[in-house]
């Protein structure tokens, strides 16, 4: 523990115990680096759009080969590459101090920017009528959340990340109850990946718990309101 002097509300000097932050190993803090940017918020929505075309057993079934390839690019053009080219115009053009959105002004424009291609790439696919439902509704929560992240920006640096597996979490779960087709392995896999997410995020980040878990929240509520409006 280290002292520090501080100013209680009564106005009076006092020392104040000021607790160290725990200590990782360098290759436990590499791994939560290379977590965090494997599952970054950019690429989970392409990953679930991935799983819904080639891994699960009938959503996308009807689709060509051409067809399913098409929804791919769509979802990395609109989750992926746009979001990317935005922080780095944005940083390029000093609008943001760094690419990792460390502090909360710097998070304000990209998630507006990035709420634009959200809505539009959901917007485009609800007006397709052979698109699923359940991608209609991932489209859709992933604008959602865009927006709760941005709200509650404003009084708290809320993770990211976190939002983004509360997002995959509940999407895997309301999936597997919607559905005959035994999800076990998938939800195992969702509740593995968000809790090393997550578990990284505290390693390598400076998130409180209360950022981190009320991230987790937002998402699982993003998803929640998509499925009653989809």
């Amino acid at each position: 523990m280290n002292d520090r002097l501080v100013i209680d509300r009564k106005n009076t000097l006092r020392n104040a115990a000021e607790p160290r932050l725990a200590t990782h190993p360098a290759v436990i803090k590499l791994a939560a680096k290379i977590i965090s940017i494997i599952f970054h918020p950019v690429f989970v929505p392409l990953y679930l759009v991935l799983f819904m075309v080639y891994i699960h057993p009938y959503l996308f079934a009807g689709f060509s080969n051409w067809n399913k390839t098409l929804v791919i690019i769509q979802a990395f053009v609109m989750f992926s590459f746009f979001p990317i080219v935005t922080v780095l115009l944005l940083k390029a053009l000093k609008f943001i101090n760094t690419l990792q959105l460390t502090i909360q002004k710097d998070r304000i424009i990209p998630l507006v920017v990035c709420g634009v291609w959200y809505f539009w790439i959901w917007y485009v696919w609800r007006n397709l009528p052979d698109y699923p439902r359940p991608a209609i509704q991932l489209a859709l929560a992933i604008w959602i959340a865009s927006w709760l992240g941005l709200m509650v920006n404003i009084k708290m640096k809320i993770s990211l990340h976190a939002i983004s597996m509360g997002v995959m979490v509940t999407f895997m779960l309301l999936l597997a109850l919607s559905q005959e087709i035994n999800s076990g392995i998938y939800i195992s896999i969702a509740f593995l990946i968000a809790g090393l997410v997550c578990t990284a995020r505290f390693i390598v980040s400076n998130h409180t718990q209360k950022e981190v878990y009320g991230g987790l929240a937002i998402g699982m509520l993003s998803l929640l309101i998509a499925s009653l409006f989809s």
